[in-house]
């Protein structure tokens, strides 16, 4: 017995390592010669396990290896047999085609199953699942026999699959159709439906296994059709949520709006840099933006309400153009203070890369954090309508302005903080933009319009009826869009608005106020 146990490990420590040893050395010359020998070459190094062959074979890809003769040169000027430096004069670059970058991309992957890095296997194994070789078959196998990582483990389970695919025996075919079947991929559907052309025997197999992808598609199609129309409409939320304050409670047709949202990404911008010079706050730069932003629009808006605006209610065609200029104003003020050129803002990290659900559904983390981020906002809102004196007052003025002042409340000084925190609310949403759109100028003219939509669907001063009427536009707006395009679905959808609102005026939240009884 142990005679046995000392043969295995001379040939584990001995024999094994020189065979691998042997094959790279054996495979250099090919890559020198024709494009067929370097597909061969390229093939059996990828075979080989020796870990001198991936760097080598990232060299030929990228255009970095040379040759002299026979020996072949790495990008350092090395002999990739010996390692030593060699002579260089009159070196060429190897060429490769079309077959050697297929040969390539098989044997990359299947080198790089082994690697420490999860995100490298991961992409390995998807390099595989390309090549479609049944030589990858036992490395697959070993790979996944080790591997801990899940979503590495699905995709290198999908790579063996496809390479079972096109094995030569229909038993290990349908071993590759069973896997693929039960996967909720368009790349496998794909895959499947090219070797039905080629696999007559197992046509019917192969049907079924389609048939159970798309009706596990059709799912994942509306789950994320369904999480991009909530993205829309909370993306719609955080634009309307202080139009609704400022229009549907006070009855100002406030055209400046979407410039208050311009400001609060520009806000988000000026906290970064300043963020910059102290490396430990940089991530917290984010946070930091929301109540800087809340406190620069709402100034703004306050602004605006004492110095303009208050001489002008009960006016709205008047308040409507002078609004519009104060606009125009803003985006000339920034365009001179930042220039008219895109400022990049920086996502952290935990707001950046893509979560896979179960059923393979993809979705993006910066989109998710703006839902929560308006979730948050509108229970903001409603906390401070509800639960503090600010919003006793504020409700007092709307439903009885001459009997509130009566009682003692100060009702400008109501006025001017609620433009204020409508405007506030504005920047708020100017935040969470700069994570999904460009900070320009012209960040908020885009919103506008669709901000005027939602308060008027929804009821005009409800925060709830905004709500309502944000996620329902952004859903129909995304259900629509694959049918007719972006242009059209927002045409369908502004015919939509307009015929329910020749049925109920006051919108789907009607609410009684200054603006409701005008």
């Amino acid at each position: 017995m142990n005679r046995i146990l000392l043969v295995l490990m001379f040939l584990l420590a001995v024999v094994l390592p020189a065979a691998a040893q042997d094959s790279y050395l054996d495979a250099l010359p090919g890559l020198a010669g024709g494009f067929g020998s370097q597909a061969e070459a390229v093939e059996r190094l990828g075979a080989s396990g020796d870990p001198r062959a991936l760097p080598l074979l990232r060299a030929l890809s990228e255009g970095q290896l040379r040759k002299r003769g026979t020996t072949i040169l790495l990008p350092n000027g090395s002999d990739a047999a010996t390692g030593q430096p060699a002579d260089a004069t009159d070196a060429e670059t190897v060429r490769i085609n079309n077959r050697v970058r297929s040969a390539l991309r098989g044997a990359l992957g299947r080198l790089q199953l082994v690697s420490i890095s999860s995100d490298e296997r991961f992409a390995a194994a998807n390099s595989v699942f390309r090549s479609r070789s049944a030589e990858n078959i036992p490395a697959l196998e070993a790979a996944i026999s080790r591997e801990s990582v899940p979503r590495v483990r699905e995709r290198q389970e999908l790579a063996l699959a496809a390479s079972r695919l096109v094995a030569p025996e229909d038993a290990v075919k349908r071993q590759g159709i069973a896997i693929l079947g039960g996967a909720t991929s368009e790349d496998s559907r794909a895959l499947l439906l090219e070797a039905r052309a080629t696999n007559p025997s197992l046509a019917g197999e192969i049907d079924a296994a389609v048939a159970s992808i798309d009706s596990r598609l059709i799912y994942k199609r509306a789950a994320e059709t369904l999480f991009q129309g909530l993205s829309l409409g909370s993306v719609l939320l955080l634009a309307a949520l202080g139009l609704a304050i400022t229009f549907g409670v006070m009855g100002v047709i406030n055209m400046a709006h979407g410039e208050f949202v311009m400001l609060g990404a520009y806000t988000t911008f000026v906290v970064q840099e300043a963020c910059r010079g102290i490396p430990w706050l940089l991530p917290w730069s984010l946070p930091l933006s929301v109540p800087a932003a809340f406190l620069v629009a709402g100034l703004a808006g306050a602004a605006l309400e004492r110095g303009l605006i208050r001489h002008l209610y009960g006016r709205p065609l008047e308040t409507l153009l002078m609004t519009f200029g104060v606009g125009m104003i803003l985006q000339q003020a920034v365009r001179l203070a930042f220039g008219a050129q895109n400022r990049e803002v920086l996502s952290p990290a935990w707001m950046q890369g893509t979560l896979s659900l179960p059923g393979g559904i993809l979705i993006t983390q910066n989109r998710l954090w703006v839902i929560v981020f308006s979730l948050l906002v509108l229970g903001l809102a409603l906390a401070a309508i509800r639960l503090t004196r600010f919003g006793l007052e504020m409700r007092a003025v709307v439903q009885n302005r001459r009997t509130a002042a009566t009682m003692g409340i100060r009702t400008g000084r109501v006025d001017a903080l609620t433009f204020a925190f409508g405007s506030g609310m504005a920047g708020m949403a100017g935040v969470a933009l700069s994570q999904i759109d460009n900070v320009s100028p012209n960040l908020g003219t885009g919103y506008i319009i669709d901000s005027f939509m939602v308060v008027v669907f929804g009821g005009v001063g409800s925060l709830m009826g905004t709500l309502v009427g944000a996620m329902g536009l952004g859903v129909l707006n995304k259900v629509i869009e694959p049918w007719a395009g972006a242009v059209l679905a927002k045409v369908a959808v502004l015919v939509i608005i307009m015929l329910f609102i020749q049925r109920r005026p006051r919108g789907l939240f009607a609410l009684k106020g200054r603006a409701a009884e005008a």
